[in-house]
């Protein structure tokens, strides 16, 4: 019985496509709901990115700041979501002069819906804007761990709001948005430089304009580690992380209304995938011959930089080019860390390092993959991105500090923020409010 169902079927699928012409083409509402599917699911990834960043920061500060980097990142979220809805997303893509695009609030325009059916290769005006506010959220989670456990929460929210609002969609319309960039001939798939060195280009001037931590560099130079409080929690952190980059960088295909397309993500998702891998064991074999050890958050942090140096170009390369470029991010890493408390830049979780540095790499690094790249046009992004966040943000920043204030009172330090800014613990039958350094 069971062998003539099988054979039953099988004839039945032989008949249906012969049934189907051997050229077929998709048809316009077909592609449409594909690549509207796209930017959802890949969407709703990049969302738990979120959890990601949070459960990573929660494991790298000490115990009694943790709910005060649980509370950043679920408000940043927030706060980005709301932002480039009133504001965001049109400046970044709406009527675009080459700089600047439009001041004003979202509302979705289905114009790939016509009276006649769908234009090939469209999609839902609202599903793009969900998958484009989830990158932005995105950059600002990576300030949240760099200055954590000394800046105030609602100057942190500010900044936020204005990094979310403004700093971020201007210079993503030079690029995403067919601005001036684009015109140059500047190639960022995923955004290793409209994402992730903004991010990271922000955390550094804060972290230089807030100042390091107490204790955390001692008069003579000596740095003293403050090591974080969960390191299973970051390490889950990180593995959420890897998983949404695959939907930050497959989604970024803008399109999954075609044979082609698919394998498309398909080639993403491994690059990608490849590229974290290459980072692990390049920051592992990093550490084990520099300091004779291999250090956890060396490799996780490697991870993420592997992740950061594909997203400019996650489709061309070859799989084994992918883990050569993660590995070089790897690499970058560890010398970065240390490099940065040799200039007493206190970055909690090594964000600086992760985002910027391997955001500054991977955008180089497309011109070793993609024939449309040149060096000129990927530095003159670099440079004008870096320029442009780093004045923004420095305003921003200094603004804030002689206003309102940036960072807590020593004393509140001492306790934590968690009982000085919100008057809870994460913890509080550990008794760690008033541990000192």
């Amino acid at each position: 019985m069971k062998s003539n169902l099988l054979k039953i079927t099988a004839l039945g699928a032989a008949l249906s496509l012969a049934a189907v012409p051997a050229h077929a083409e998709v048809s316009g509402e077909t592609a449409f709901i594909f690549n509207t599917l796209s930017f959802l699911m890949h969407g709703f990834l990049v969302m738990w990115m979120a959890a990601g960043f949070t459960m990573l920061e929660g494991g790298l500060v000490r115990t009694k700041n943790t709910s005060m980097q649980m509370l950043k990142n679920i408000a940043l979220y927030s706060i980005a979501g709301i932002m480039y809805y009133l504001i965001g997303y049109n400046l970044m893509y709406m009527d675009v002069t080459g700089y600047i695009g439009s001041f004003s609030i979202w509302e979705a325009v289905d114009a790939g819906i016509t009276a006649d059916g769908f234009k090939e290769g469209d999609y839902s005006a609202g599903s793009d804007w969900f998958f484009q506010m989830v990158f932005v959220a995105a950059t600002a989670s990576i300030v949240s761990g760099a200055v954590a456990e000394r800046v105030k929460m609602w100057p942190f929210l500010i900044f936020t709001t204005i990094l979310t609002g403004i700093i971020y969609p201007i210079q993503g319309s030079w690029s995403w948005g067919g601005g001036w960039l684009s015109e140059a001939g500047f190639l960022d798939f995923a955004g290793s430089s409209i994402v992730h060195s903004v991010g990271g280009w922000a955390a550094l001037t804060g972290a230089i304009i807030i100042g390091a931590r107490k204790g955390k560099y001692g008069p003579d130079g000596q740095v003293r580690p403050i090591p974080g409080a969960n390191l299973p929690l970051a390490t889950l952190g990180t593995f959420i992380l890897w998983m949404g980059w695959l939907g930050f960088n497959g989604g970024s295909q803008l399109a999954m209304g075609s044979a082609a397309d698919v394998r498309d993500i398909g080639s993403i998702y491994i690059n990608t995938n490849l590229a974290a891998a290459g980072g692990v064991v390049a920051a592992m074999a990093m550490t084990q011959m520099i300091y004779k050890k291999v250090d956890l958050t060396m490799a996780l942090n490697g991870a993420l930089a592997g992740l950061v140096s594909i997203t400019a170009e996650p489709l061309a390369p070859t799989p084994g080019l992918a883990i050569l470029i993660g590995a070089v991010g790897g690499v970058l890493v560890v010398f970065a860390v240390p490099a940065l408390d040799k200039l007493k830049i206190d970055d909690v979780v090594g964000a600086i390092s992760v985002h910027l540095v391997g955001g500054i790499w991977g955008t180089i690094a497309v011109v070793f993959s993609n024939a449309d790249a040149t060096i000129v046009a990927q530095l003159t992004g670099i440079i004008a991105i870096g320029a442009y966040t780093v004045v923004f943000s420095t305003i921003v920043w200094m603004v804030l500090k002689f206003t309102v204030g940036v960072r807590v009172s020593e004393e509140e330090e001492m306790d934590g923020l968690d009982k000085a800014e919100l008057g809870l613990e994460a913890y509080p039958e550990f008794g760690h409010g008033s541990a000192k350094l």
